[in-house]
Parts: C-alpha cells; structure tokens; sequence
C-alpha cells in the first residue's frame, strides 16, 4: 500500500480559504478558552505541584551523571549513528530492489504500527525504524546512567518512556499514513472535525479535568448493560463494600465458593467487562460460585478509614458473608494488584489468629514485595501533598491516579485515543478497558498515606512485624495455605520479578505462573482469545532468582485461566459438587440486582450493616 500520488485531482484536498478560515476560527476560541482558563487558575492560587518540581530534579539529576561520563555519551550517540546509517543502507537496497532487512521491528503486541503501510511503503518503513532506533537508545541511555537513587532511576525511565510514546510519528497528522488517507478521503473534514471536538473538550475540562479521557458520549458503554452484566445480586453491604453474588450456570456448583477482592482505586468490573472477556461470568460457567467485592467510592466522611478499617470491615467482612450465603468453612480467594497485598495482609491476621477458613489464595499482578517497586512507585509523590492540606484533605482523589495508570499505558490509553478522536475525526471508541479506567474511585486519605508509606517507601510488608493492624504484628511468613502467583512480563505497574520475590515469602505450597503482556490485558485474558500465552515451571521449590525461574520455564500457548483452574481444583476438596447456589437463599436476603448502587456510585449508607 502506497500513498496517492500528488498528481491526483480526482481527491483533492479542501479549498485553501475553507481551511485557513475554520483553522482561524479554532485558533481564535482557543485563545479565549486558554485566556480563561489561566485566570481561572490564577484566582485559585494553584501553583507546580512538588511532584513537578520532583521530576525536574530527576532529569536535571540524569543530565549531570550523563555530563560526568562524556565517554558513555559519545558511545551512546555513535551506536545510535551507527544504526540509522545500517538503516540507511538497507532503505537504499530496498530502493534499487535489492534484498534487505529490517534494522528496528516493533513489539508483536505494538498496535500502533499495525497498518500495512508501515510495512509495505517505503517513507513509512524508513520512518518507523527510525522512530524505533532512536527510541531504544534514548531509554538505554536513561537506564544505564550510573549514580541515581532508585527512585530516581524509576521516575527518569517513566518520564523517558512517556516522552517517547507522546513523540511517536503515529501521533502526528503528516507521519500517520491512516490520517492521510482518511484526510485526502474526506477532503480535510476528519481534521477539522476533530479540532472541534478538541475545543469542546478543553471547554468541558476548565471544569472538569481531562473531559477527553471520560468514557464514551451518550449511546456508549453503560453499567449493568454492556458491562459488568453478568446476572447476580447484592446480598451484603458495608460502609466500606457491597458483595455480589452470580446466578450459578448450572444445576451443581464447586463446594468451596470463590471470592475476589479488587483493588480499590477503580470499580470492581474489571472482573466483569464484556460478557466475551469476563472472568467472573467464565468462573460461573466453571461451576464456582462466585462473590466478588465492589468498594465504595468513600465520601469526604471517611477521610480516616484506614487499612486496617479495609481488612476488618473489608476482606474479613466480606468472608464472613460468604460463609453465611453458604454455609461452607473453607473460602478460595482472588485478589488483583493493590488487592492481592491487602488479600496477603488479612490471611497473616487470620493466620495470627488461627483463622483456617481461607483454603487457598490467588495473587493476580500483585506487590508483596516492594524492594523494586516499578514506576507506579510515583504514587509516594502524592503523599507530601495530603499532609499538607492537614484536615482540609477529605480524601485522595481516585482520578489522579487512573491518570498515573493511564501514563504508564499511554499508547493503549491516551495516544490511540488522540489519534481516533482528534486526527481521524471518528466517533469515540466505547473501548471497556477505557470506560472502566476512567471509572475511579477516590481513597480514603489515611488509607492511601499508610499504604505509600509502609509498603511503597518502606517495604515493611515482607518484615515480619513490620506493621501492625487490627492488634496484630503482620507476618506473611506465618502464611501457609497454597498459593497462586499470577505476574506479567510486560507489567510497568507491578514488575513480574518483584512479583516473583512476593511469592516466596508465604511458607505454604506456591505456583508462580507469568503471563504474557501487561498489567491488565494478561490478567483479564479469556481462553478462547488464545493471546499472550504464559509460562510455567515445575521445579519446586521455586527458584530463587527470578530469572532462572524463567530460564527453566516452559511457554504455553493462550489463557492461563484453565491453568489457574486444574490448579485450583487440585486443592483439597475442589472436585467435590453440591446443588447450585441461588443468590439470597440462605442468611443473607438480596438487597439489590448487581452491579449494584455502589459500582454506580449511588451514595453510602448512614450506618454500617
């Protein structure tokens, strides 16, 4: 595929007035809105944030190590040479019709260069690869750079990552061949189209925030309909939680039911998006009775709800309820991410307390351990702004911190969606890793304070009694039920080898399993997608270092859910059946239909129970 010649008249582009005129129109409103908006701003007496100023210090930190090693800079810069001259040589082959080969590919998983143009035309390859070369050397030059803190290094190879995504010639109207195409198809009305939408956001945003990351206009994605509509019901509530108990897929169901407990930053649905990539509905349809947790989006009332008020009233609460809906003793549980440490947490209380009805435990992409952290270590910025505001802080924001998640996965989740909105002028997409991204939660102020600085800076979950909650020192090696791991290569969120020193401390039986792709798309992963794959090892004990662990692994092709699943009912008592549980049938009544009222953000009750 090539682009038109220039000669062509047959798809000329708009009349020149008519794009001079609307483009003086779009800069004229935008003057006005910018105008407004500094003003705005001014009259709040907003200023940088620390973190800003953080950052700054971070890349003013890299400049003076990189300065201090001229040697290191002029290699760097001569290998970088040296790869754009091979290009150039292969681009000329390529020219003369000569056999060649490419210098810079990109990611199998990269949907940014899936159109075939990039391929198959000349201008585009050439620009590609040069993309690519200069992309790997600029963040090996910022990994490699010698004397930076830790925390340091993390924010400079965020920052570098985030900068090359944003300069990505994918992301500009004259190096994306689509755009061009799409430009020359509709005579230039993709363009101003998207300008326009452009402002209207920026307008809706002087009030509220990035309007342009919101899910989907009217006639998009809605809650209870295209997602998180697996059929269940609530049938317990909490000021901290509702639980949701599904409709059984058949006549018999597993013994033991199955709990998950999400993170609390975003809504519980991430276990529920499509019907066709749902592991709660894929769980039902396994014969599990399925309870999953939906947090509430606290108010300014539970600025001090804590994290130990999160494993009492949370987790513990939501155990006790499974065991009234069923009656049974013994519980599997799932936790995801920010999840899966307090799900470690609470099973040490138990433990403390010789509390056996956990009968095993899942930890989907989550830190236990964190020496090395990963680049969502950049909430700890946020905690110096909460003590500042002293009372006046009612709660942190669960917005600011789907942002620093959808930074660390721009291209999926900022950059397509530039391109879609804005270049193409296409309507946006009701895409439900967006929607449900965008559907934060706030966080109680005293939980998020306690969570950053115990475990992020401190990493005093793997200390045994390194925190205290609810009267009892926590001591994950007191753990010993089994244990699944679940870590992902590519996940910037929770690094799979931090992830993988995490699944040793637990003294019980452990399978460490890593998956394909990133912090969401290789957790929620159907069977019958057959993507990413994922990689076992037998050998056991678990190989101390995390790279032998994959040296010695064997790759499997598609989800590692069934994998999860023979695991799963390999434990004691998991092939025993019983008659499907019908929600509200026992001790606790239905209080709604599921999603239910917290998921959609329908206040909290005045009192707990």
């Amino acid at each position: 595929m090539t682009l038109p010649p220039a000669s062509a008249q047959d798809r000329s582009l708009p009349a020149p007035t008519e794009v001079a005129n609307s483009y003086l129109e779009v800069a004229q409103r935008a003057s006005r809105l910018l105008r407004r908006h500094m003003k705005k701003t001014a009259r709040k007496g907003i200023w940088f944030p620390s973190e800003e100023f953080e950052l700054a210090r971070a890349f003013m930190d890299l400049s003076a190590r990189l300065l201090a090693s001229p040697y290191r800079v002029a290699q760097t810069q001569m290998e970088m040479m040296r790869d754009h001259i091979h290009l150039w040589q292969q681009s000329t082959l390529r020219r003369m019709g000569m056999p060649f080969h490419a210098v810079a590919s990109p990611d199998p998983d990269d949907l940014r260069f899936g159109d075939e143009a990039w391929e198959d035309n000349f201008l585009f390859d050439f620009i590609k690869q040069s993309y690519l070369i200069t992309a790997r050397h600029l963040q090996q030059a910022a990994a490699s750079a010698e004397g930076l803190d830790d925390a340091t290094q993390q924010r400079v190879k965020a920052l570098t990552r985030q900068y090359i995504d944003a300069l990505s010639p994918t992301n500009f109207a004259l190096t994306n061949p689509e755009v061009l195409r799409t430009t020359v198809d509709s005579k230039g009305k993709n363009l101003l189209k998207g300008l326009k939408r452009l402002l209207k956001d920026l307008a809706a945003g002087d009030e509220q925030g990035l309007a342009w990351l919101r899910p989907g206009d009217n006639g998009g994605l809605r809650l209870g309909k295209d997602l998180a509509s697996t059929p269940g019901k609530v049938i317990y509530q909490n000021q901290l939680l509702q639980l949701i108990q599904y409709q059984p897929a058949g006549s018999h169901q597993h013994r033991k039911p199955l709990l998950i407990v999400p993170p609390w930053i975003n809504k519980y649905y991430v276990f529920d998006l499509r019907g066709s990539n749902s592991f709660v509905r894929w769980a039902s349809e396994q014969g599990f009775t399925t309870f999953i947790i939906s947090w509430v989006d606290p108010d300014p009332r539970m600025a001090e709800q804590s994290f130990a008020d999160y494993l009492v009233d949370g987790v513990l609460a939501a155990i006790d309820a499974v065991e009234q809906a069923t009656g049974e003793k013994q519980i599997d549980l799932v936790a995801y991410c920010l999840g899966g440490t307090l799900l470690m947490a609470t099973l040490a209380w138990m433990a403390a307390h010789r509390d056996k009805r956990a009968a095993s435990a899942t930890f989907l992409g989550a830190l236990i351990d964190f020496s090395e952290p990963g680049e969502l270590a950049t909430l700890a910025d946020a905690v110096p702004a909460a003590k500042s505001k002293g009372a006046r802080s009612q709660g942190r924001d669960g917005a600011a911190l789907a942002s620093t998640y959808r930074m660390l996965h721009a291209n999926d989740l900022i950059w397509s969606f530039v391109v879609n909105n804005y270049l193409l002028g296409r309507d946006r997409l009701p895409l439900e890793q967006l929607h449900w991204n965008a559907d934060a939660t706030r966080m109680p102020t005293a939980l998020h304070r306690f969570y950053v600085e115990n475990f992020y800076q401190a990493n005093k979950l793997c200390q045994p009694g390194g925190v205290s909650l609810a009267g009892v020192d926590i001591d994950v090696s007191r753990v010993k039920l089994p244990c699944y791991f679940l870590a992902t290569l590519e996940d910037h969120v929770s690094p799979w080898k931090s992830a993988y020193s995490g699944a040793q401390l637990p003294a019980g039986p452990v399978r460490f399993v890593l998956g394909g792709s990133g912090h969401l798309a290789g957790t929620i992963n159907p069977p019958a997608a057959r993507q990413h794959g994922y990689w076992t090892n037998d050998c056991s004990p678990l190989p101390e270092q995390a790279d032998d662990f994959l040296t010695g692994a064997t790759r499997h092709r598609g989800s590692w859910w069934p994998d999860w699943q023979q695991w799963l009912l390999a434990q004691a008592g998991g092939n025993t059946l019983v008659v499907a549980r019908q929600p509200g049938e026992r001790a606790l009544k239905v209080i709604e239909e599921a999603p239910g009222s917290y998921a959609a953000g329908r206040g909290i009750p005045p009192a707990a129970g």
